[in-house]
């Protein structure tokens, strides 16, 4: 979750992620994490809010999901977005089995304003 409440925080977006389920929604500096009875009924019904004022991404694995978001939502399935989720040097990095990661190379400074930033503080 850490890596997708810095993904959207980098990039100065405001992020949505919705579970099936029945605990506390909690906020990671712009990601909202929500937990409802159907997560679909609310993706579609967040998608159909904000279409029209917001540039709206959707990332599903479920067609009908995809389907009912409308024709100005951006659509992505899970593994498509989850594979674009990582830098590109660190994704050949992990293919090749090295596995240093950028935030490894960052001074303390530096983690700390990221740290911040990703909690919106």
């Amino acid at each position: 979750m850490n890596e997708l409440a810095s993904f959207v925080a980098l990039r100065g977006a405001r992020g949505v992620v919705v579970f099936d389920g029945h605990e506390a929604d909690r906020e990671l500096g712009p990601l909202s994490v929500r937990f409802v009875p159907h997560a679909d009924d609310l993706l579609e019904r967040l998608a159909a809010e904000h279409r029209l004022t917001e540039s709206v991404l959707v990332v599903t694995s479920d067609r009908a999901v995809r389907g009912t978001a409308g024709q100005e939502v951006r659509k992505v399935g899970s593994r498509a977005f989850l594979a674009g989720l990582a830098p590109p040097q660190h994704r050949e990095r992990e293919q090749a089995g090295g596995g240093s990661r950028v935030g490894d190379r960052l001074d303390a400074e530096t983690r700390a304003r990221l740290e911040q930033l990703r909690r919106g503080t």
